[in-house]
């Protein structure tokens, strides 16, 4: 989430959390019927999503129609929040005892109600069978402590987007993009010599810090969680290999101060060979038809781990409602195949469900193919091999924050990779000791 809750505020949303949970226990001793109405008095269950409208109205609201039209009883009452609203605001409703019965949000802001108990358990509310239908690096995506607190809705891998003009004017063969970390590197140097261009931009916005270190082989934590784990050769040889390619001038300072938007501009004004940037392919075909018509995606760049990162976009049913079979069932149908199947084919999403996954749209190409089928194709094609990189972590913004500073501190040169990984360390362990 983009908007972020002060410490202190956090703070005190949590303590009403603490004593709303200890209520609505009371509450659920005398609500026993926790499902849908068996005696046909219709029920109505509240539906929050994140910004969806007005582009995907309609979809949305098919969903509902077909929903109510197989079960009369149930009334879904659907509610879009901007993005920049929804954590506080869903913080706010279970605060106050009010949430809604279906929500959608992320892996990340989840975890945090989830170990409060102001989630359903997924593990105990979804048959094995129901298990089975969605990708199990998504489904696992979810999990905290034993428990399960979200039913997985729609994904995303990263591709890289490689510009094939770029790659030929430095005599580089378009059709062999980087697959490595070291590649990049390698590529990086060619181009910005044969070219005057960037070859590589990764961005250090958001988690993709993170992301970078753990592709590089580095442990953030140690396995309870309870100390950084990243001072190590791997974590090193991650401080080290952007802070060499920042001081050679091997990839935009925009890397480092901007944000994702930084990369695409830059990609779409012919500036940067490749990156990796599957979400904005849409973009690009809009803004820059000449770079799209040149675009090749291609599999993600990772290092010595192997592995590929996996977004994924949840919904949860809050342990407020007192309907929870009606809105797990709800939950279902929203993610189901067919559903999941539509929803891909309007937007370049993936489905966590395996049924939808198993579509021809997912795995054939054709003759005629635009960069945003082979971004599908490509992506689709390292879910086996993708995983959600940064686990569900408490007080997960410090933490990102810290290892940020640390990095930025080492490309900018005012310490050496070796001391801005202590210094990352020594944050993250008074932060997890919290």
């Amino acid at each position: 989430m983009k908007k972020k809750l002060g410490f202190l505020a956090f703070v005190l949303v949590i303590t009403m959390l603490l004593l709303a949970a200890c209520g609505n226990d009371d509450k659920k001793g005398s609500d026993e019927s926790k499902g849908s109405s068996s005696d046909g008095e219709q029920i109505t269950l509240e539906f929050w999503t994140m910004q969806l409208q007005p582009t995907f109205t309609d979809y949305i609201n098919g969903i509902i129609e077909d929903f109510e039209a197989e079960n009369p009883d149930i009334k879904i009452d659907w509610l879009d929040v901007p993005a920049a609203d929804l954590s506080k605001k869903i913080l706010t409703a279970v605060s106050t005892d009010t949430a809604p019965d279906v929500v959608n949000l992320n892996p990340t802001f989840a975890s945090q109600l989830a170990e409060l108990d102001a989630l359903v358990n997924m593990e105990e509310a979804v048959s094995d069978e129901d298990k089975a239908l969605y990708v199990k690096g998504a489904w696992e995506a979810n999990q905290i402590d034993g428990k399960t607190f979200a039913i997985p809705w729609y994904l995303s891998t990263s591709v890289t987007l490689n510009n094939k003009l770029i790659f030929e004017e430095a005599g580089l063969d378009p059709e062999k993009p980087a697959a490595t970390y070291e590649e990049a590197a390698e590529y990086a140097k060619v181009i910005k010599e044969k070219t005057g261009k960037y070859g590589y931009f990764p961005s250090m916005d958001l988690s993709l810090v993170l992301q970078h270190m753990v592709m590089m082989g580095a442990e953030l934590t140690n396995e309870d969680g309870t100390q950084a784990a990243f001072n190590s050769a791997e974590g090193l040889h991650a401080f080290e290999y952007f802070t060499n390619l920042y001081k050679d001038g091997l990839i935009p300072r925009e890397a480092l101060t901007g944000d994702q938007r930084s990369t695409i501009d830059m990609y779409q004004a012919g500036q940067v060979a490749f990156f990796d940037g599957s979400q904005f392919i849409v973009q690009v075909k809009e803004n820059a038809p000449e770079i799209y018509e040149n675009t090749l995606p291609s599999e993600a760049i990772t290092g010595k781990s192997g592995k590929k990162t996996m977004s994924v976009q949840n919904v949860v049913v809050p342990s407020q409602t007192e309907h929870e079979e009606a809105a797990v069932k709800f939950a279902l149908f929203l993610t189901n195949g067919d559903n999941q199947l539509e929803f891909s084919k309007l937007t370049p999403i993936l489905p966590s469900n395996v049924e939808a996954l198993a579509d021809p749209y997912f795995t054939e190409a054709g003759d005629d193919a635009e960069p945003t089928d082979l971004v599908r194709i490509v992506s689709a094609s390292q879910l086996d091999s993708a995983e959600l990189l940064i686990p569900p972590m408490e007080n997960y913004d410090e933490l990102r924050q810290a290892m940020y500073d640390a990095i930025s501190a080492s490309m900018l040169g005012e310490m050496t990779p070796q001391e801005a990984l202590d210094q990352a360390e020594q944050a993250w362990n008074e932060i997890l000791a919290k």
